[in-house]
């Protein structure tokens, strides 16, 4: 998210949910609860919980339970059922109580939220290099190609295309993008720069020599809005804000598949500015001093890079200098930038 932007807030509501249990043919008025697992309860990957309804014995024939609609299994008896959870996905999880009777069926529903069972690593930083950054640039968007720094820089009436010399800090070549567009993350496919715009619902192509622009297209992510992207040599990655990592077609820029990002107290929101290094996605996470290291194959937050105190306290000037932001990858020197919105200094950091 952004300085001037409307800030999502999720609202959880939280409450007691009685799931009424219907039949074709009920013979009393009497209601069935899932006693185990609590709705909402949370759970990790491999532990083990506990499957049970509170259904009267002898009112029904069988029970079969079931989990996102996979069958798990069946009862004849009111016992509950330990079942370990494996190689699901993070996030909210619908477990199924099919009630038979005879000729008639229901149905009883809970929910759990399952999340990682590892804590993530805490790290912490080393600063290696500082090199000048452009004051005028709020920086979205941060790529590091062939030698430079490639930078889109947001705000409507002030978004931008830059390419920047990493020693001076100095913008070489710049395209400016005129009002209302919002530009928003950048990432870099071999000849090309694919921007994306805040609440535009458009994202824009550049020739990455030129800065021409050569292509457009439509996009829509859950909320509409488009934060950060990267590039992992299949997909593209894009954030809007929440906790979810969307997988774009390289070609079409259209949505294929999605990423929800938990750790092991929950949704990971308001994602932003993302790179791809060795193997992992590092994420931005906006208005903290943070950045979030993911598996790209469950979602789970493997370690977080805090990096508070970065930027010396003298450099910051009031109602100019914004938050943390921008990730670039040196591939080939296995160097890590860092750098924020307005911010006077870029940094090389190694972390620890």
């Amino acid at each position: 998210m952004h300085f001037g932007k409307n800030i999502r807030t999720i609202l959880f509501v939280s409450g007691v949910i009685t799931l009424a249990f219907y039949s074709c043919k009920r013979s009393s008025d009497r209601s069935v609860y899932f006693i185990s697992p609590v709705e909402g309860g949370k759970v990790t990957i491999g532990e083990t919980i506990i499957l049970k309804t509170d259904a009267e014995p002898g009112k029904f024939d069988s029970i079969v339970y079931s989990i996102d609609s996979k069958y798990i299994v069946s009862r004849t008896d009111t016992q509950g059922v330990q079942y370990t959870i494996e190689a699901l996905p993070f996030g909210s999880r619908l477990l199924t109580a099919k009630i038979y009777a005879g000729a008639d069926s229901s149905e009883v529903t809970t929910n759990m939220q399952l999340l990682p069972a590892k804590a993530p690593v805490q790290y912490s930083y080393k600063v290696i290099n500082t090199y000048p950054h452009d004051t005028t640039s709020y920086t979205q968007g941060l790529e590091y190609h062939d030698g430079f720094l490639y930078e889109s820089d947001g705000l409507r009436g002030e978004s931008s295309l830059r390419k920047v010399d990493l020693k001076t800090g100095r913008v070489l070549k710049k395209t400016d993008i005129s009002a209302p567009v919002f530009a928003e993350g950048i990432t870099v496919i071999r000849d090309k720069i694919i921007m994306l715009t805040y609440q535009e619902g458009v994202g824009f192509v550049y020739d990455k020599n030129t800065f021409a622009k050569i292509g457009e297209f439509p996009y829509k992510t859950g909320n509409g809005e488009g934060w950060g992207l990267a590039y992992d040599g299949v997909h593209i990655l894009n954030t809007d804000g929440t906790n979810t990592i969307y997988l774009l077609n390289k070609d079409t820029y259209q949505v294929a598949d999605a990423l929800e990002v938990y750790d092991a107290n929950g949704s990971v929101d308001s994602l932003n500015e993302l790179e791809y290094i060795d193997g992992k996605i590092y994420a931005n996470i906006y208005l903290k001093n943070e950045i979030a290291i993911i598996d790209p194959k469950t979602g789970a937050v493997e370690a977080y890079i805090n990096l508070a105190g970065i930027l010396p306290t003298e450099d910051y000037v009031e109602g100019v200098t914004d938050v943390l932001n921008g990730i670039a990858w040196d591939a080939k020197g296995k160097r890590l930038f860092v750098t924020g919105k307005k911010w006077n200094k870029l940094f090389e950091i190694k972390i620890m």
